[in-house]
């Protein structure tokens, strides 16, 4: 099926830390000259979105705050169209994401990344609640991530100790659920099967895309290893060098 949009992963595609990933700004260009449709999907979930749109400015990406898809976003939708009230295990500069919607009689904990603040005491007030109703949604489900000093914990590993010790399952409205990459498909107007998701990310990014009906591109960037590919066995999803060599292949279709 033809290509009509193209969801982009944010670090490990267009940046890694505070450096551009060479050749990433031109091809992003060239994908607008194309006028192809963007959005821009971020499984960030330890700065607002304002922090993150500002981030890629400072790098020479101007991304409209319309085009880029959070985590955060997706949760505060859900709770305002589902009339939830939520307590936060998040990073503290993540709280004013969802202010008017915490509440001490919460019926919802909302887990993101919240770094070195993911202390026992949280984690165990946090147990807590869930034993005493409240539904687990959480921001992500990524196992880990690349800093500039390696391989670091993500999310992911503290939702599952959480799922492990409540006996729930955690609602995710971050990728790789297929929610949130419909979501920023709808936005487009388009079909998921319309749409290449560009990342990373193995699982999250592109297997996640994959099962959501969308076609997918895992690059050799960012947290890529070379073990990764082959996880795409079976699946159309195919790999390339960097944004760059995706572009390449695009156009030339």
């Amino acid at each position: 099926m033809k290509i009509r949009g193209v969801l982009l992963d944010l670090s490990g595609v267009l940046y890694m830390a505070d450096q551009v990933i060479p050749g990433s700004p031109e091809a992003l260009a060239r994908l607008r000259a194309a006028g192809l449709p963007l959005r821009f999907l971020s499984n960030m979930t330890r700065y607002p979105a304002e922090h993150v749109r500002r981030h890629l400015a400072e790098l020479g990406y101007e991304i409209a705050a319309a085009e880029l898809f959070t985590p955060p976003r997706a949760v505060r939708g859900w709770l305002e169209a589902e009339n939830r009230r939520c307590s936060l295990l998040v990073h503290p500069r993540l709280e004013p994401e969802f202010s008017g919607l915490v509440a001490d009689e919460a019926d919802v904990l909302v887990v993101g990344d919240a770094a070195e603040t993911f202390t026992y005491a949280r984690l165990n007030a946090a147990f807590r609640r869930l034993m005493q109703g409240a539904e687990l949604v959480a921001m992500g489900d990524n196992r880990y991530f690349r800093e500039p000093e390696g391989l670091s914990l993500d999310i992911g590993p503290f939702v599952h100790a959480l799922e492990y010790a409540s006996g729930q399952t955690a609602r995710v409205l971050g990728k790789p659920a297929a929610d949130f990459f419909h979501l920023a498909v709808a936005d487009m107007g388009l079909e998921p099967g319309e749409v290449l998701m560009v990342g990373d990310d193995v699982e999250s990014d592109v297997l996640g895309a994959v099962r959501a009906g969308l076609q997918g591109t895992l690059v050799r960037t960012g947290k890529y290893r070379p073990s990764d590919e082959d996880r795409l066995a079976g699946t159309d999803a195919w790999v390339a060098d960097d944004l760059a060599a995706v572009v390449d292949r695009l156009l030339q279709k």
